[in-house]
């Protein structure tokens, strides 16, 4: 018999969806996961655990996955196709599914050079779209990538990520095409801060029927600063903070501006949440967790489905 998770549960039953997400620490401390996981309790419906985000050694996704489950959350393990190949990923799929970890998200990786271990070898031996593929034959058919059966799967509710502000902007719906053909029932997206390009993304998607047949999850997050805005604007590839967003963090006193950051989360959630296809929201407040109840309360988003084990 197949092991939902809580996050299958709640998205099978057409509710609007929380997930979270929780940043390992560089070290061996367990506390800081159950910090974590205690702040965001009652607020989400599942939490991520990042793998080696930014191409930095932290504690291991699945571990860390583990200790969040131990505190009652239902865990979303990461797993990227930098640092492993296709045997070590398909061991570690089996092993988190005995665990009782029961939602994955596949990705491919920051590439090694962003991180504290810049020589280290990249592996890359199967990419996202690959990744998903392969666990969904491995749950479905029984059948790992060689073709061998195995005697019970790993009952695993399978996410990608998308990112509607890439270039070239319409591949990206293409690329998501691709994920869903193999295999993918969630998506989370890269941060939403241009609302206006990741609507005309979802029209895309529609027009595609993509919204039908995968849960898409907007990704949403507070910022803390100017700084951190313009940071994001500049340097991280891939994202687009629209000018509008920088003056409007720039229009209050520097003390209140954490305060706006939070508000701004609040409002794209409502935006978001209006669009045709949206299926639940990924917030994404790495490091600063203690935001998360205030967003999901102002939003309305209290409180979460329960569902009996």
């Amino acid at each position: 018999m197949k092991t939902k998770s809580n996050l299958e549960r709640v998205l099978e039953a057409e509710q609007f969806a929380v997930t979270g997400e929780l940043g390992p620490p560089q070290s061996a401390d367990p506390e800081v996961i159950r910090r974590k996981a205690k702040i965001l309790k009652g607020n989400v419906d599942a939490f991520n655990v990042t793998d080696g985000q930014t191409a930095v050694v932290r504690m291991a996704s699945w571990a860390a996955c583990l200790i969040g489950k131990e505190e009652g959350l239902d865990p979303i393990v990461q797993m990227t196709c930098r640092d492993r190949n296709r045997i070590a990923l398909q061991m570690d799929v089996l092993g988190i599914a005995a665990l009782g970890i029961n939602n994955m998200l596949c990705l491919t990786g920051d590439h090694q050079k962003f991180g504290n271990h810049p020589m280290a070898k990249g592996v890359y031996d199967v990419d996202s779209i690959q990744l998903v593929k392969m666990v969904k034959d491995m749950r479905d058919e029984k059948k790992f990538q060689c073709g061998d059966e195995m005697a019970v799967e790993p009952r695993l509710f399978i996410g990608a990520a998308a990112n509607p502000f890439a270039d070239p902007f319409e591949f990206r719906v293409v690329r998501l095409a691709k994920k869903v053909a193999a295999g993918a029932d969630f998506i989370q997206t890269q941060i939403i801060y241009n609302v206006d390009k990741f609507a005309e993304w979802m029209k895309m998607v529609r027009d595609r029927g993509l919204h039908e047949r995968v849960k898409i999850l907007a990704g949403v997050a507070p910022i803390k600063s100017v700084g951190v805005a313009q940071y994001m604007k500049t340097r991280v590839p891939g994202m687009d903070v629209p000018d509008s967003i920088i003056a409007r963090l720039q229009g209050v006193p520097k003390e209140q501006v954490s305060k706006e950051g939070i508000q701004l989360c609040i409002d794209i959630i409502n935006q978001v949440r209006e669009i045709e296809g949206v299926a639940g929201i990924h917030l994404m407040a790495i490091e600063w967790e203690e935001a998360v109840p205030e967003i999901v309360e102002s939003a309305g988003l209290l409180p979460r489905p329960k569902f009996t084990p």
